[in-house]
């Protein structure tokens, strides 16, 4: 499945006008064939993928498992997978070291229900307070609410960071299953929240070289080799003039894989010439996207492309970028095409520096001044508290990190595990979730066998991308010495440059990094590769350019920082076209 939405079913018949709301948003979303299913107490619509896929349903008499995402069981995957999951699983426990992928999980065996996520919760399932409605799809959870209302600190983590951290999401009333909590559906429709612990190491290790690598290599490959062994070459790889493209393709090559391999960006930029120039160099054609000049497209056609843009994001999607002609949908569905295994190098920097913190212990509050402070208080209004707000990101990492109300000094490796806990949750489980109902894509970065070992690599390792390289190196060393946009290769060290500039980052004062977004802002006007159409002649045509909503949290005429306004004119979007949005 890629679809999922579960209402709690007080009688019969009482759950048909939310599952009656949920197949038209599911119709909206792309979805063309809905199954239906009940149980006692609740009932269960799902979706199969929009391209094609396993299937992600097995049932066995009353018994059966349903899983949206992409899941591996046991070098398992589809209907295969769920069987064993369904025989062998011992809920609210589950396996970790057998379970793989992103995605959001149902199992029904002997009477009893369990709902759970993938072990980061990255694949997002959505719920009520109450927890009378779970689904993977954020606007299907908003209509079917009686009410509404924005939260303000899912809004400014929104519009400042791009993604929303935690739990939260831009709606007070709708949150996420998060990572720790097993739930148990009853009969009667009382939910049990079940406490699950998920523990990552908390120290580095050390270890020769040789066998580090030998080690890393080995759980790479079986990562994605549970996915690719069942794909062939029907397989979407990225590349770029990085390194976390190159090392998923490497682990492919390694597997004597053939994907399609494509490259975004405009003619002359160093992704395109260096994807197009190894392509060249290693006999494989290589596709160009050009997203911005996908088509042209008229202001009058603007607000049919938006509205699309809308419903295929499920709202407001990472970085705002729903205001374009189309080039982004057109690209996803190039990556799904005939139901093409998606493999993405998305949190690739688990085995770098990606905070460029000082290695010693900090607290959550250094931590989090250090890197989600981004953002000017001329921007807002008197709605917006800098220091709430900044206090409430930090709890939501304590949270994760089981350190509840932790004010002391943090481990260095502990700090290291907010990266793929926090920061690729939000940032990477909003673009999976939406990616996944197309057909299977994958994160292998992001699997907690990789990450649990990324994280006992020593800080000196993870500086400048040495360790990755390295890796990348011992899987396919024709692909490591191939050119990058680093101006060097990764077949050897890192250049003087390269480390100059993290260690410039590094020594800076917390104080400093905390202001250095608001000091940019008052030197020039900002903006993103993202992009968009985003001229008054276009966005007029789909928001009211007063913005009557946004403006009780923002100065909207302050902004002059393009991505902060397309994130805030998506969320004046997002409100007006919710018919049960209140203020």
């Amino acid at each position: 499945m890629a679809g999922l939405f579960l209402v709690r079913e007080e009688r019969k018949g009482s759950a048909e006008p939310f599952l009656g709301i949920a197949r038209d948003q599911f119709a909206k979303h792309g979805f063309s064939r809905l199954e239906q299913h009940r149980f006692p107490g609740w009932a269960l619509l799902r979706a199969p993928y929009i391209s094609d896929g396993p299937a992600l349903f097995f049932g066995h008499g009353d018994d059966f498992a349903a899983a949206a995402g992409t899941l591996a069981y046991d070098g398992l995957t589809g209907s295969a997978a769920l069987q064993k999951l369904l025989a062998e699983a011992d809920p609210p426990q589950f396996d970790w070291s057998r379970l793989a992928g992103q995605f959001a999980l149902i199992l029904h065996r002997g009477g009893r229900t369990f709902v759970a996520t993938d072990f980061f919760a990255a694949f997002q399932l959505y719920h009520d307070a109450e927890m009378s409605l779970f689904s993977t799809s954020l606007l299907t959870a908003a209509r079917v609410l009686p009410r509404v209302t924005f939260d303000p600190q899912g809004i400014y983590e929104y519009a400042f960071q791009a993604s929303v951290l935690g739990d939260d999401t831009v709606l007070s009333e709708v949150k996420r299953l998060g990572p720790n909590r097993v739930v148990e559906l009853t009969s009667s429709g009382e939910v049990l929240s079940h406490s699950v612990s998920k523990p990552l190491p908390a120290a580095p290790i050390r270890q020769p070289t040789a066998e580090r690598l030998a080690n890393h290599k080995h759980l790479l490959t079986k990562v994605v080799t549970e996915q690719v062994s069942h794909f062939g070459n029907q397989v979407q790889c990225p590349l770029s003039g990085g390194l976390d493209s190159r090392l998923v393709l490497a682990v492919l090559r390694s597997l004597g894989c053939q994907p399609n391999i494509y490259v975004y960006g405009w003619p002359n930029s160093p992704d395109v010439v260096i994807a197009k120039q190894i392509g060249a160099a290693e006999g494989f054609e290589v596709e160009w996207i050009d997203k911005d000049t996908y088509r042209d497209i008229t202001p009058e056609e603007f607000p049919e492309q938006v509205a699309r843009n809308f419903e295929e994001h499920d709202g407001p999607p990472n970085f705002g970028g729903m205001f374009d002609n189309g080039g982004n949908s057109y690209a996803r569905d190039a990556r799904h095409k005939d139901g093409a295994l998606a493999v993405s190098g998305g949190g690739g920097e688990v085995y770098r520096d990606f905070f460029f913190l000082p290695d010693r212990r900090l607290t959550a509050a250094e931590v989090t001044d250090s890197f989600f402070a981004r953002f000017d208080r001329g921007d807002t209004t008197s709605t917006f508290d800098a220091g709430a707000y900044l206090r409430r990101m930090r709890d939501k990492m304590l949270d994760v990190l089981e350190r509840p109300g932790d004010t002391g000094k943090l481990p260095r490796a502990v700090i290291e595990q907010i990266y793929p806990r926090v920061r690729c949750r939000s940032l990477f489980g909003r673009e999976l979730s939406v990616e996944g109902r197309y057909s299977p894509y994958l994160l292998p970065f992001l699997d907690q066998r990789v990450v649990s070992a990324a994280v006992t690599l020593p800080l000196g390792l993870k500086r400048a991308g040495l360790f990755e390289a390295q890796l990348l190196n011992a899987i396919d060393p024709v692909l490591a010495a191939r050119p990058s946009a680093y101006g060097h290769h990764f077949a050897e060290p890192p250049s003087r440059r390269h480390r100059f500039d993290e260690w410039a980052t590094r020594v800076r004062p917390i104080w400093l990094r905390k202001n250095s977004y608001a000091i940019q802002r008052r030197l020039r006007p900002m903006g993103d590769e993202h992009g968009g159409l985003n001229s008054p002649e276009f966005m007029g045509r789909v928001v009211d350019l007063e913005f009557p909503i946004m403006r009780r949290y923002f100065n909207v005429e302050k902004v002059t920082d393009s991505a902060l306004h397309r994130r805030v004119a998506c969320l004046e979007y997002f409100a007006a076209h919710l018919g049960n949005f209140a203020l």
